[in-house]
């Protein structure tokens, strides 16, 4: 009987699916679509049993299919987005929709703690700032507009350690996930209980806090009712999908570098030591012993996504006849426009702006419309001012003392050889692609099989089932075009930055 792997991948929009035999091979995947809610501006809240819903419902579409059986289910790996703040009573209810990683309401409250704490003293802990993208002030958040309901939290889950409750009954918070806790000692990888208390989070509210890799619980009988996986089945705790992610495009030595083609867009730099800076995110690798400097920017491959939803209807009645997808349609369109757009520069900044300018206030912007703008130029401006971002997020990792050659691409956006190719010009660095579609999912499954004994080592699964597809040089046709664009984007935040923070 085979022997695979199960990863599970909650994602922004949707949650992944999919069986991997132990040489990496996808056996079978599902996706289950499931909603984000924008109440108010500032707000991005989701459901979590919208989440556990896509779980159950993708794997049993799995267990049922005649490609994969239960019984050959080794162990499962879960991984998700960052800084949820699921909050749980003591029968592990869902008290309330949680705010995501896009989420800034609680911007008031960041600034009040940082005044009454300080920033030094709050980032000396945890190596982040506080801002309102993180858990720490959406908990703080639901004390303040929710008190009935906050006096009936009795743990805070992170998206992937809440879908873990849902297979098992344990209640956990795997390491990767700490950094998003400002009372979360990021030396240490442990609770800090008395910057806890300064902040007001109860300690009760803290799981314990386990390796990425580690067996925590095993399938109970009401999941497996609910799912179609074996009841006992093993279950790691796993991690967060941008490490998970890291993992499976093969970082996980010193130097070595993720590009984040996904929802959001960045780049995680792997590290054996602390190093943080606090225009940058740290946080623990779900490797043992490593760390990720992580920049991100929140209009990644979203702001793609948005862009094909809103604008996209031609290309959808197009699909059939030309046999195209939208977004193929598109990149073929922006294919077609001069580097720099001539002359359209795009501000990813979607929901607010994470790394490295940190403003829960800033705004998308198209800058440059005139008659001469085709639906192309606009596409191609928006690939441009992701990878403006990301070239201004390692500009700045550069500045701390981490120095990056190479960037391993993943994510929907490393699909768009265009989009990937422009990355690389305005970066300046060379990208290796390696399956670009299922890094997450199998970085999740390469804990679940470190975790139940299928491989001895990440150093020898990633050297096994991990190799390059393609890689895209950077060109030098295009560098004034792009330095040009470059300098108009940096402009445009700062002198657009006042009006922004008009209310």
């Amino acid at each position: 009987m085979r022997e695979l792997l199960l990863g599970i991948d909650i994602g922004t929009s949707a949650c992944k699916v999919a069986v991997f035999d132990k040489d990496g091979h996808v056996a079978a995947s599902v996706t289950e679509d499931y909603p984000v809610y924008y109440p108010h501006t500032g707000w991005a809240e989701q459901n979590p049993d919208d989440w556990w819903e896509g779980v159950a419902k993708g794997i049993r579409k799995l267990m049922d299919s005649p490609d994969v059986s239960p019984e050959e289910i080794a162990g499962v790996g879960v991984d998700g987005q960052s800084w949820s703040a699921v909050a749980v009573d003591k029968e592990g209810k869902v008290l309330c929709p949680t705010p995501i990683w896009m989420d800034t309401r609680s911007n008031d409250i960041c600034q009040e703690m940082t005044a009454k704490i300080g920033a030094e003293r709050i980032f000396a802990v945890d190596g982040n700032p506080l801002q309102p993208m993180y858990t720490t002030p959406k908990v703080l958040w639901y004390e303040r507009t929710m008190p009935e309901l906050y006096g009936r939290i009795d743990k805070i889950l992170q998206c992937n350690g809440f879908i873990v409750y849902r297979l098992t009954g344990a209640v956990t918070q795997d390491l990767s996930q700490g950094y998003g806790w400002h009372c979360f000692d990021m030396r240490r990888g442990c609770w800090n209980l008395e910057m806890a208390a300064e902040l007001g989070i109860p300690e009760r509210f803290l799981p314990e806090i386990t390796a990425c890799d580690a067996v925590v619980g095993h399938v109970t009988a009401q999941a497996a009712a609910q799912c179609g996986l074996l009841e006992g089945t093993p279950v790691v705790a796993g991690g967060l999908d941008a490490c998970c992610g890291t993992l499976g495009v093969g970082v996980s030595e010193p130097g070595e570098t993720q590009e984040q083609g996904g929802q959001a867009g960045g780049m995680s730099i792997c590290m054996d030591q602390y190093h943080a800076d606090p225009r940058l995110i740290l946080g623990y690798h779900v490797v043992p012993g490593r760390w990720l400097l992580q920049g991100g920017t929140t209009g990644g491959g979203g702001a793609m996504r948005w862009f094909e939803s809103e604008f996209g209807g031609e290309e959808r009645l197009m699909k059939e006849q030309l046999g195209m997808s939208s977004l193929d349609q598109m990149n073929q369109a922006a294919a077609k426009v001069p580097a720099g757009s001539e002359g359209l520069v795009f501000l990813p900044y979607m929901s607010g702006e994470r790394t490295p300018i940190w403003d829960a206030e800033a705004k998308g912007v198209f800058y440059g419309i005139d008659f001469t703008k085709k639906k192309g130029h606009f596409v191609r401006a928006l690939m441009e001012g992701v990878a403006y971002a990301l070239r201004h997020n390692l500009e700045v990792a550069g500045n701390a003392g981490a120095e990056v050659q190479v960037l391993k691409a993943m994510g929907g956006s490393a699909n768009s050889l265009l989009w990937t190719q422009i990355k690389a010009d305005i970066t300046g660095k060379k990208i290796e692609v390696p399956a670009s579609d299922t890094a997450t999912t199998w970085g999740a499954c390469m804990l679940a099989g470190v975790g139940v004994g299928l491989f001895p080592s990440y150093k020898e699964v990633i050297g096994r089932t991990i190799a390059t597809r393609r890689v895209h040089e950077p060109g030098t046709a295009d560098l004034e075009a792009y330095e040009k664009g470059y300098q108009t984007y940096r402009a445009l935040y700062e002198n657009l930055k006042d009006l922004m923070h008009q209310r």
